[in-house]
């Protein structure tokens, strides 16, 4: 038998644990399992939407409106310049309902995702379980129904909702003033970023102020943020033994040149600087500002805060500490809190709450930095954020810091054992919410490296994450437990990585070739630096991919009305 062959016979770990099949390949449903379990994942090869289409189909008839209502409404296209009309609309698929629902059930079975595996693989993501009760809240009417447009008389439930969620953050972080504007935790950062450079701008040293302080496993986007808004950035390197960039590099790098310190802490290694509060001492006496990076807050919660230790500014990830669903990426919601001093700067409008006990949206800020997204944050995630709160309590936070905390040094303990792996830096100390690890020696003694491994351990219903780009770690992998495992959760998460490693020693071409048990085959990352292969629409992927040449495109591919390939 090959290796890829043995493998979808073998996947889930039933070769290793020795469990019987009643016939070869085939197991029984109701015998005791294997452990690590099997696992086979659906695989429909669905085709994209378009290639569904077929025209005049129809999922919903909607009868035409009364002459009189047509009239009162008028024509709302007729109001736009000429200029900003189609010529004709938009040619989307057009299916039956029943053809919409296979569609998306089918996409649906070839996903991972925490509510079906074992999701402590995204580590720096905080990948939680996000109780249910919460979605029941943002599907009433009462949500969905909102309109952003609508004047703040009329929404007065939401402004309040979302102006005691600032407090709360306020309160969590030792802020004084938070926005909820931020649509993601990149975003918060940029709006930190803006905030730091109206505050030296008002101070009349921005031109001199252009140097960012940032450290290597701080989350890449504080260096992104600072870099597109014209900063010079220092990234500090850690110090192998303590696993954070000691004060004396940290004194070496600040000037009178110094805009801020933007720093994640715990970092991406999970490693805490203990020194934090001298940290932001010595930036304060440069004359610089303080940003903490909170999306790695998920082990702090109730333990210790951003103004505690002197921050200036910090923002949270509402979809990874707050448990509002990351939606593979979005919607995403972040949350910026500042001190009193830096209030004023904060994006307009402002949530304010007025003398006869009403809240409005308050426009009039000349020292802000501008709107950073249309309307006011992500409303449905900042219900979800605010829904998860009010039913944990303060001791509740601090109990999810703390059994996140144990989920994760017990992963730890457990991975350390498996032959090939290491956890680089502070060697032999504890961790905070995730680690950073490493399998340089078992890609040193078997050419198996850590990208194969993830993809591997696809075949067992779950992954793993590698780490932010470059890899200063080598052959890394980031875990991340959060509260939401079990104690047998993590113990078969380690018994999939132990199995895998094993291959790796013993059979490396089952792992080379994964995965087997999966949807989709191994993926060329080659072209993703080609912009002349991108193509982010269907019209440009059938001229690029689909054997059509520029002037072809409006035939369509099998099963596409050519209006559609014209239109897509």
């Amino acid at each position: 038998m090959s290796a890829p062959d043995e493998a979808r016979a073998t996947v889930g770990g039933s070769a290793a644990s020795g469990a019987a099949e009643p016939r070869a390949g085939v197991p029984d449903a109701i015998a005791p399992k294997p452990f690590p379990r099997r696992f086979h994942q659906a695989s429909w090869d669905e085709p994209v939407i378009f290639e569904l289409s077929t025209p005049g189909a129809r999922g919903v008839l909607l009868p035409p409106l009364e002459p009189a209502i047509r009239a009162a409404v008028g024509d709302p296209a007729a109001a736009l310049p000429a200029g900003v009309g189609r010529a004709r609309p938009p040619q989307l698929p057009e299916l039956a309902q029943l053809h919409v629902l296979r569609h998306y059930d089918r996409l649906s079975q070839e996903n991972l995702g925490v509510d079906l595996d074992i999701d402590v693989g995204q580590g720096t993501c905080t990948m939680k379980y996000s109780p249910k009760v919460n979605e029941g809240l943002v599907r009433s009417h009462k949500l969905a129904e909102l309109h952003p447009l609508q004047d703040p008389s009329t929404v007065q439930g939401i402004l309040e909702l979302m102006w005691r969620l600032e407090r709360f953050l306020a309160e969590i972080s030792g802020m004084d003033r938070v926005t909820l504007q931020p649509a993601a935790g990149s975003q918060a950062i940029w709006t930190n970023v803006a905030m730091i450079r109206a505050y030296h701008a008002a101070r009349g040293e921005a031109a001199t102020r252009d140097e960012v302080v940032t450290t290597i496993f701080s989350h890449p986007s504080n260096a992104a943020a600072a870099k597109v808004a014209g900063y010079r950035v220092i990234t500090l390197y850690p110090d192998p033994e303590t696993g954070h960039p000691s004060l004396d590099a940290l004194r070496a790098a600040v000037s009178e040149r110094t805009a801020a310190l933007l720093v994640t802490n715990p970092e991406d290694t999970g490693i805490f600087n203990p020194d934090i509060d001298a940290f932001v001492r010595l930036v304060h006496e440069a004359g610089g500002l303080a940003a903490y990076d909170q999306a790695n807050a998920n082990g702090i919660l109730g333990i210790t805060r951003a103004r505690d230790a002197g921050f200036d500014l910090c923002h949270f990830n509402l979809h990874k500490t707050f448990s509002t669903p990351h939606g593979s990426g979005g919607p995403a919601a972040g949350a910026c809190g500042v001190t009193a001093d830096l209030g004023p700067f904060l994006p307009a409008p402002t949530i304010e709450r007025v003398a006869d006990g009403t809240f409005t949206l308050d426009h009039d800020r000349p020292q802000s930095v501008g709107k950073m997204r249309p309307w006011y944050g992500v409303a449905p995630n900042l219900v979800r954020a605010y829904a998860w709160i009010r039913s944990l309590g303060p001791d509740g936070l601090r109990a999810v810091a703390e059994t996140a905390v144990l989920n994760n040094n017990y992963l730890l303990a457990k991975v350390l054992e498996i032959e090939g792996a290491s956890a680089p830096y502070a060697v032999g100390k504890r961790r905070i919410e995730q680690v950073r690890y490493s399998w340089q020696a078992l890609a040193e003694a078997t050419d198996v490296h850590s990208e194969e491994l993830g993809v591997r351990m696809a075949d067992f219903g779950t992954h793993y994450w590698t780490s932010h780009h470059p890899f200063v770690v080598p052959e890394p992998m980031t875990l991340e437990p959060t509260e939401s495992y079990s104690k047998a959760d993590l113990d078969e998460y380690a018994a999939m990585l132990r199995e895998v490693a094993r291959e790796a020693r013993e059979t490396p071409e089952t792992v080379h070739s994964a995965p087997h048990a999966s949807t989709i085959h191994q993926i060329d990352p080659s072209w993703f630096d080609d912009p002349e292969r991108w193509a982010v629409t269907w019209r440009a992927y059938l001229r690029k991919h689909g054997g059509r040449g520029a002037a072809e495109t409006g035939r369509a591919a099998p099963g596409v009305s050519a209006s559609h390939a014209a239109d897509a």
